[in-house]
């Protein structure tokens, strides 16, 4: 999730994960282990695809008469899964395969040269591992970059890797393109609910930020019971996700049950955070989903949180309050603060801002 880091925290340095793994060996640090699984089976065993036609993005922002069409797919997607697959979005393939390989270039580099990069103690960006203040806190089997990547001039650079070249570069470009989906994917919801079409972008505002985290999993000698990210729900308002061209991972929660997300090609994967389930009234879901490990091969993926002006009060839309349907949440100010605290307390963030 992208946001602010808490004012205060105290931190438990870790070794990256990508320097435990190439260590070899099965033995792993006892805090990446999910023991009341342990010995159940791999956690993506015999689970089902999820089930979820693609949207069209250029279909709605278009004016053909099979708009609506592809807007009611959107409001059943968004109710039911919380989540979606994105294609002709105008992201070119070309772009796409270079930001991965651009993220894979920088999780090659030696240790030394990413630990110029390292993220500070009480700071989210940079290079490293997740914040995490508890003992018994399960870790994560990922390493990431965690960058501000939009707007440009909030940028900060000091976190931007040097190495490799390509990597600067092509953020920019894909941090501009995320943006444009972005404002086209909140019309389309807005619309999708039979709302004013820019509704849902001015509870945004115009200094809305997009974060980039670049995930990289390394392979994993215990898939059985170590996660890759353990299950939570975004705290931004959606989230863009470039998926690995071959290596699936990614898991969403729905009615109790863990589907996979499948790879489509040159489709992006988008899901709602918790600041659009808040804004439409619970109507959109805000997926529960987690990222499972493998023993054969490594993984990255790219993540761009789209999280509103936190100067900005987001509530429910007036319309979506009815008597059938009272006000489900409050209306809150820079959630992702909101989100960090209960976040690190294991609890789910989005119950403290329910009525």
């Amino acid at each position: 999730m992208a946001g602010y880091a808490p004012s205060a925290k105290i931190e438990l340095q870790n070794k990256p994960v990508q320097e435990i793994a190439e260590g070899g060996g099965d033995v792993v640090p006892e805090r990446y282990i999910h023991r009341e699984i342990s010995g159940a089976g791999s956690f993506d065993a015999t689970l089902p695809y999820m089930d979820c036609a693609p949207i069209d993005l250029q279909l709605l922002s278009s004016s053909s008469p099979n708009r609506q069409e592809e807007l009611d797919k959107l409001r059943s997607a968004l109710h039911s899964w919380g989540c979606f697959q994105v294609v002709n979005h105008g992201m070119p393939a070309s772009s796409m395969g270079k930001m991965r390989e651009a993220g894979k270039q920088f999780f090659a580099l030696p240790m030394e040269e990413k630990r110029k990069y390292s993220r500070p103690v009480d700071d989210l960006e940079g290079y490293g591992h997740d914040t995490f203040v508890s003992e018994d806190r399960i870790l994560d089997w990922t390493d990431r970059l965690y960058l501000l990547a939009f707007p440009e001039e909030r940028r900060r650079l000091k976190f931007w890797p040097e190495k490799p070249p390509l990597l600067r570069e092509k953020l920019r470009e894909y941090a501009i393109k995320s943006q444009e989906i972005l404002e086209l994917v909140l019309n389309a919801m807005a619309l999708s609910l039979g709302l004013e079409e820019k509704s849902f972008l001015k509870q945004y505002g115009e200094n809305g930020m997009i974060f980039a985290r670049f995930n990289f999993y390394p392979r994993c000698p215990r898939p059985d019971c170590i996660l890759g990210i353990k299950q939570h729900s975004d705290g931004s308002a959606v989230t863009i996700v470039l998926q690995d061209e071959k290596v699936e991972g990614l898991q969403v929660l729905k009615d109790d049950q863990w589907f996979k997300v499948p790879i489509i090609p040159d489709a992006l994967f988008i899901n709602a955070g918790d600041q659009v389930e808040i804004m439409s009234n619970g109507i959109f879901k805000s997926p529960v989903h987690r990222v499972v490990t493998n023993s054969e091969s490594e993984r990255l993926s790219v993540a761009m949180f789209c999280t509103p002006d936190p100067e900005n009060e987001i509530g429910p839309s007036d319309e979506l309050i009815t008597d059938d349907r009272r006000q489900s949440y409050k209306k809150v100010k820079n959630y992702p603060m909101i989100y960090y605290h209960y976040y690190e307390l294991g609890e789910t963030p989005l119950s403290s801002v329910k009525i």
